[in-house]
């Protein structure tokens, strides 16, 4: 696996691929990417709780279209959850899913692509692809 999307760059890349700069269409196009279980929990919850009505796609269906589209799915692992509380907590950005997303970006050495500027408080410790 070449590179780990967030959870943003993964909904964009589905219902809005215009949203996604060229390099990171690129990137997308020409490498192994990862789809960390962690952003499709997110996308479940936001669905459920009416957060995200423009993806109308069941979590069974997003799989199966990812994986057809040759996405991985990055099961989490025990040691991106211990790598958590080494993701340095910053005041402005406490979002549990952004952060483990991170811990596995961290734990894997493998860059994440965000389109979330607060991610560029990370890149001491993780690798960044902006969108």
């Amino acid at each position: 696996m070449d590179f780990i999307i967030d959870t943003q760059i993964l909904i964009w890349s589905i219902i809005s691929p215009n949203k996604l700069f060229s390099k990171v269409r690129e990137i997308l196009e020409n490498n192994s990417i990862g789809v960390s279980q962690i952003s499709l929990y997110e996308i479940a919850i936001k669905q459920k709780i009416g957060k995200l009505s423009e993806l109308d796609l069941s979590i069974s269906d997003l799989i199966n279209c990812l994986l057809k589209d040759g996405f991985e799915i990055l099961s989490l692992k025990n040691s991106h959850i211990e790598a958590y509380e080494r993701i340095q907590l910053i005041d402005t950005h406490r979002d549990p899913f952004d952060r483990l997303l991170l811990a596995t970006s961290l734990i894997e050495n493998i860059p994440i692509i965000s389109a979330d500027e607060k991610f560029k408080e990370y890149t001491s410790q993780i690798q960044l692809i902006e969108n």
